[in-house]
């Protein structure tokens, strides 16, 4: 029992209990030698359930990567692991559950808690170590955003000039006369359907250009930026958030040109060297070499924890200041709650969205980086408390799932402080 916790009262009813998701290996996914074929993860079907049990641990076996690459000295996590898993909380239903049964029924991968100075706690599931690279889907927004923020800080991009003035390209696109800003904070009036099962939206049209699908009637493949720059405006921008991938990967396109170096380069100099990440981590790559800044992000859970941590500390390690206090400061508390509306309050009633992080609560100023299929790294200064849960969903969104992971680390916080 973590130092501080309550005992739980013997007059509590047991959990009931439910079936535990298998594991990949209890699936059988890429056993064998070889694999018999219908235990192959392929382009079709590599990030959906069941295949993604497997695949989000090993996405360089299935699509071309560039590293992003750590440097020479690694940032300590100091502390030792605590007992969490008998912490009750009360999920999305009004239902008493233990944070172990909530871990064991939510497809986690893995579970780190960072809490005043500590980990406080560090679990694997599914055949996941502290070696293994897991997919981070959108939570690698976040981490382009604390990139962009650094370049800000440097004066080598202005978030409130023109994309044109770094890419000219956009000219012909919905982002002619876009800034920045807009897209930093999914507020610019650019059509982009985020519809994961659509086969003819757009996020379909990225997945296909990114490496990440098959091309539909084996045409040719085009590349991340041959759909950004055929995407149209349909409405003012500013108006109002609205959640569309393609705007990092707008971002991240005016990043290189602002520096002149690729997004692994800026992200491995700026971010994760300095950070002290003990392991390369990598961005999946299109037919042009271009990352995907979206969601192609991958790293273990001690080094997203080590980038939370970073985050937590008002963009410090150890004294120097990495990420401007400025920008953490702006993100934490310069979204516009106004603009944030259903079905994105659903998760964060409080909420609003700011430099590619989700705000859960707008007079809190706690912090989320997000991705599909339940990758979460929660921010919350005021509670000195950091975690990260990996998961493998069986879908892209779930929103109960995502109600029961704040619950359950909201009590944690309670219980650890």
């Amino acid at each position: 029992m973590p130092q501080g916790s309550t005992p739980v009262p013997e007059h509590r009813a047991p959990e009931h209990p439910s079936p535990r998701p298998r594991t990949a290996r209890e699936l059988g996914i890429m056993q064998g030698f070889p694999p018999p074929p219908e235990k192959r993860p392929t382009l079709s079907d590599w990030d959906l359930p069941p295949f993604n049990r497997w695949s989000f641990q090993n996405v360089r076996s299935l699509i071309p990567s560039v590293e992003v690459r750590r440097g020479e000295d690694c940032w300590d996590l100091p502390g030792e692991p605590l007992d969490l898993s008998e912490i009750r909380f009360l999920d999305h239903a009004g239902a008493e559950r233990t944070v172990a049964r909530w871990l064991a029924q939510s497809y986690t991968d893995g579970l780190l808690v960072w809490h005043r100075g500590r980990l406080a706690g560090e679990l694997y599931f599914n055949d996941m170590t502290p070696a293994s690279a897991h997919l981070a889907q959108s939570v690698s927004k976040s981490v382009v955003g604390a990139t962009a923020g650094i370049l800000v800080g440097r004066g080598l991009l202005d978030p409130d000039a023109p994309f044109v003035d770094y890419v000219p390209e956009m000219t012909a696109c919905g982002y002619a006369d876009a800034t920045l800003r807009h897209a930093l904070d999914m507020v610019s009036g650019v059509r982009f359907t985020e519809d994961y099962n659509a086969p003819d939206s757009d996020m379909t049209r990225i997945d296909v250009a990114s490496g990440w699908r098959p091309v539909p009637n084996g045409g040719p493949r085009p590349t991340i930026r041959d759909v950004l720059l055929s995407l149209p405006k349909e409405r003012p921008h500013g108006e109002r958030f609205a959640y569309r991938s393609i705007e990092t990967d707008a971002v991240a396109w005016a990043m290189e040109r602002a520096a002149g170096r690729p997004l692994a380069e800026l992200v491995s100099e700026l971010l994760w060297q300095p950070m002290g990440a003990e392991r390369d981590a990598y961005f999946t790559v299109d037919g042009a070499g271009t990352a995907l800044a979206d969601g192609g992000f991958n790293a273990t859970l001690r080094d997203y924890a080590r980038f939370g941590r970073l985050m937590l500390e008002g963009g410090r390690r150890d004294g120097r200041q990495i990420v401007p206090a400025e920008w953490i400061e702006a993100t934490r508390f310069g979204g516009d709650p106004a603009q944030f509306g259903p079905p994105y309050d659903l998760v964060s009633p409080k909420g609003a969205y700011r430099h590619q992080w989700w705000v859960h609560d707008a007079g809190r100023g706690d912090i989320m980086a997000r991705g599909v299929f339940g990758q979460m790294i929660y921010v919350d200064p005021e509670g000195d408390f950091m975690a990260v849960k990996l998961s493998s969903w069986p879908d892209f969104l779930i929103p109960a799932f995502s109600i029961d992971t704040l619950a359950a680390l909201a009590a944690i916080r309670r219980e650890l402080g």
